[in-house]
């Protein structure tokens, strides 16, 4: 592939494996569909300015998101990057909680101190989106290693953008992973596009999954548009890692619907781009499928969207009335246990 080609990752075949049962799908659409009306309540709330800082949606990534989360158990453990919002639904957080975050408030999932790119969440074993370009990654390995140490069961789940295969800390967390034999999964969520670039103009190998094989590990690449086929890929590798204490690189090609942020207005992308976007969207293939199931009619669409919206507003309403964190618990969380000697000065407050 040269170094002009700016095409879309190649879409995988579909596993060769039984659908679900039509209920499971169902509530596959239903995840979906929540995740889809709060990332747009969420990208209103910012024009509103209710949100502040920087604002990444997972639109067009639903069915790559509910299908990870699907596979993922309760007492695995669970490393995103900042376009985690639909993570944090998909775990369980009550979507009040999740919004209240967005908006800054205290009674947000971080107590209002982590904001859109900063959900974290010891119950769910959320343990953070993280800002910087994979600042994950280590400590998603290191975390592995506890559990290897340890002799648990549990597994790590780590995802990433396609642009943080590019950096130090892949290469090295992957490297230590499979040395070590530790049990965690890679997720890359490949959207084609790294901001503004193309996989294909940053990536010697755009066929991210690949990239396994330089540590001897396992790696595959999978359509992040429909939801079973993203289930049955991680429980794959989730298995694997359980089982066999082996790493395992997993590639999902799921193309966002907008742009980097909910500032960037993806002028990068041609018309023929924006078709085909349209064209592929999770959402509206699953529910064609279960409409020629006879599993969810254009009634029952209707009423799951409505049940949907009411429960976004809920939470949109919920997150504006709560109060703001109070500016003394400024530094509850600088370290986690007491340290002599804190400063707690503020900037008006006097040196000494």
């Amino acid at each position: 592939m040269g170094d002009t080609d700016t095409r879309s990752p190649a879409r995988p075949r579909r596993p060769r494996k039984s659908r679900p049962q039509p209920e499971t799908l169902v509530a596959y659409y239903r995840q979906m569909l929540l995740i889809r009306r709060f990332e747009e309540r969420a990208a209103r709330a910012y024009t509103e300015a209710k949100i502040g800082g920087y604002c990444h949606l997972n639109l067009g990534e639903e069915a790559t998101v509910t299908g990870l989360m699907a596979a993922l158990e309760s007492r695995d453990y669970l490393f995103t990057n900042y376009r985690e919002h639909g993570y944090a639904l998909a775990r369980g957080i009550e979507s009040r909680r999740v919004m209240a975050e967005l908006y800054g408030r205290s009674t947000g999932v971080s107590k209002g101190w982590g904001g859109s790119m900063h959900l974290f969440d010891t119950e769910s074993r959320l343990l953070g989106g993280y800002g910087i370009v994979g600042g994950q990654l280590p400590l998603a390995t290191g975390a592995a290693l506890a559990i290897s140490y340890r002799g648990g069961d549990e597994v790590v789940m780590c995802q990433m953008g396609d642009g943080t295969t590019n950096i130090g800390a892949f290469h090295e967390s992957l490297n230590m992973a499979a040395l070590w034999e530790l049990p965690i999964v890679y997720v890359v969520v490949n959207n084609g596009l790294g901001m503004g670039t193309t996989v294909a103009h940053s990536s010697a190998e755009p066929e991210l999954y690949r990239r396994a094989a330089a540590y001897r590990m396992e790696g595959a690449r999978v359509d992040g548009s429909d939801v079973a086929a993203v289930r049955d890929a991680a429980h794959a590798a989730i298995d694997r890692a359980r089982s066999q204490s082996k790493p395992f690189l997993l590639e999902t090609v799921s193309p966002r619907l907008k742009g980097h942020s909910v500032v960037d207005p993806a002028r990068y992308r041609s018309a023929e781009e924006k078709d085909a976007l349209k064209a592929a969207e999770p959402l509206a293939r699953l529910a064609l499928e279960l409409e020629e199931a006879g599993a969810l009619s254009a009634e029952d669409r209707d009423k799951l969207d409505a049940e949907v919206k009411a429960e976004v507003e809920d939470a949109a309403a919920f997150a504006d009335g709560s109060p703001h964190p109070d500016v003394s618990t400024l530094f509850d969380y600088t370290y986690a246990t007491p340290v002599p000697g804190e400063s707690r000065r503020l900037p008006a407050d006097p040196l000494f």
